[in-house]
């Protein structure tokens, strides 16, 4: 087997391998759908297997989609999502009765599948969020969506649960996030009332190529906000590109704050210190 979810016994009739080897060599995800045992179970292969379990009666919806549709940092912990006409389903699937149209499904390596948009209007109007943005910025980021696409199908159900919800989150959602760490810190600002940061903002050199890409800030008062995650101190090479980069940006005129892992647990200084920032650089806030 290849590293991906398969049904079992289906497997040991067609003498691909023994019922020994199924019980020695993997493990199960549901009901007589195996992963090797080495192999890692993830979001996606997660989804598939619940997929498998369902027979093929199922479309794939939620974080479960979105974890097809290539989103990354979907918790492989969560359970499944699928929708179908029977809700009975094992511990470790949740089961939808959505309805939906032809054209919120689409397919994705031999499985039925929410759209970008679709997923992304479920996983905003059933997840809490602040657990959601950070979803919903990977999941736009890798597919393209766009929240204008997510808020025309919001339009179209105005009476589906959670819809007022969706509307409330969308203006949050910014595909440029590159990690939910930044997610999580951009909505930190703007809740507090600061001015929405730009994300993703490049610098390029005389020819044209991308030399610095911020990972938010305000362009009008040459203010960053970096996340540093744990690259930045445990590769040397990152740091040393770090120290040149906050050069060349100083000599740019730009000042940069920097938010580590362990900020995020006293919001209330990246806060303070992004707003006194912002204020000594003419920011009216």
């Amino acid at each position: 087997m290849d590293g991906m979810p398969f049904l079992g016994w289906q497997a040991v009739r067609r003498g691909d391998i023994t019922a020994y080897e199924l019980r020695k060599a993997y493990r199960p995800v549901y009901r007589n759908v195996y992963l090797p045992s080495r192999a890692a179970l993830t979001a996606a292969t997660r989804a598939r297997a619940a997929w498998l379990w369902s027979g093929g009666d199922a479309v794939l919806v939620g974080r479960s989609a979105a974890a097809v549709l290539g989103t990354k940092w979907i918790d492989a912990r969560l359970p499944a999502e699928i929708a179908r006409a029977d809700r009975h389903g094992p511990p470790g699937i949740v089961v939808h009765s959505y309805e939906l149209a032809a054209d919120e499904v689409c397919a994705v390596v031999g499985m039925r599948v929410t759209t970008p948009a679709r997923t992304a209007f479920d996983i905003g109007r059933t997840v809490p969020a602040f657990r959601a943005i950070p979803v919903l910025d990977a999941l736009l980021n890798a597919t393209g969506a766009t929240v204008s696409e997510v808020a025309s199908l919001a339009g179209a159900k105005p009476g589906a649960r959670g819809v007022r919800r969706l509307r409330a989150l969308l203006p949050l959602v910014d595909p440029g996030a590159e990690s939910p760490q930044e997610s999580r810190v951009r909505l930190l600002l703007v809740r507090a009332g600061l001015p929405p940061p730009e994300t993703q903002i490049e610098f390029v050199d005389p020819l044209g190529v991308p030399r610095i890409r911020l990972d938010m800030g305000w362009r009008q008062w040459r203010l960053a906000v970096e996340y540093d995650g744990v690259q930045h101190w445990a590769d040397k090479y990152q740091r040393s590109w770090d120290i040149d980069r906050i050069a060349m940006l100083d000599a740019l005129g730009w000042t940069v704050v920097r938010v580590s892992a362990e900020m995020l647990s006293r919001p209330h200084v990246i806060v303070e210190r992004v707003r006194a920032k912002l204020r000594a650089a003419g920011c009216p806030i």
